[in-house]
């Protein structure tokens, strides 16, 4: 079966408010205040709670060693606030409906913790739409190694050599050339359409072109 694996944050949804949201109540519980901006710092949230810690603490001119300390909090403090801002991207669930209409089969791979990935396509109402979810910890490794990849369009029940990845960083981009299919990045995330710099084999400017584009890569 012909396979499409996404991306979760940044990619199916925006969810860099509520990340952000998450590294601040660490900086503010250490009485410095927000420290990372919503927009500004969107990107670095795309990277993960360690990145935004990271960027907090070098902006406010401390040792990294809080990053390994903060970061049990963040993840406590996200997982009860996953939702508040967090919303999937204008069309996505009707990408992925017609997609599964198609007889494609859908996935998620994502570096988001499996649990908290869980938790968030649950109450967004979407999990049901995707055969596969696989997380940061769900195997020993994470993107861009290919093996989570490849587990999700596994567990798809789809097959590797008619798959591909839609995401929206050089993570993505790196995942699916080590796995060797395509990769469809899109240009409606923080990063914009600097992506085209990372050279994938397909963009995507809406989710209007979901289908299209995965015709053309994968038929």
């Amino acid at each position: 079966m012909k396979t499409v694996i996404f991306d979760l944050d940044g990619t199916l949804a925006d969810t860099s408010r509520d990340l952000i949201c998450a590294a601040n109540a660490c900086f503010s519980r250490l009485g410095h205040g927000d420290v990372l901006d919503p927009v500004a710092d969107g990107a670095t949230a795309f990277r993960g709670g360690r990145a935004m810690l990271t960027l907090g603490f070098e902006r406010l001119g401390q040792g990294l060693e809080g990053v390994d300390r903060e970061y049990p909090y963040l993840l406590e403090w996200y997982g009860e606030n996953i939702d508040t801002h967090t919303v999937m991207y204008p069309g996505a669930v009707a990408a992925v409906e017609r997609l599964r209409d198609a007889g494609y089969a859908v996935g998620v791979c994502t570096n988001k913790p499996e649990g908290l990935a869980e938790t968030l396509l649950g109450r967004l109402g979407v999990r049901g739409l995707f055969a596969s979810l696989i997380g940061a910890d769900t195997l020993p490794v994470r993107k861009p190694d290919p093996a989570p990849f490849v587990a999700a369009v596994e567990r798809a029940g789809g097959d590797l050599a008619r798959s591909l990845l839609v995401g929206d960083t050089v993570t993505d981009r790196e995942t699916a050339r080590a796995a060797g299919v395509p990769s469809l990045l899109i240009t409606f995330g923080p990063e914009g359409t600097g992506v085209a710099a990372l050279e994938p084999e397909g963009l995507l400017n809406s989710y209007d072109d979901l289908d299209a584009e995965v015709a053309r890569l994968i038929g």
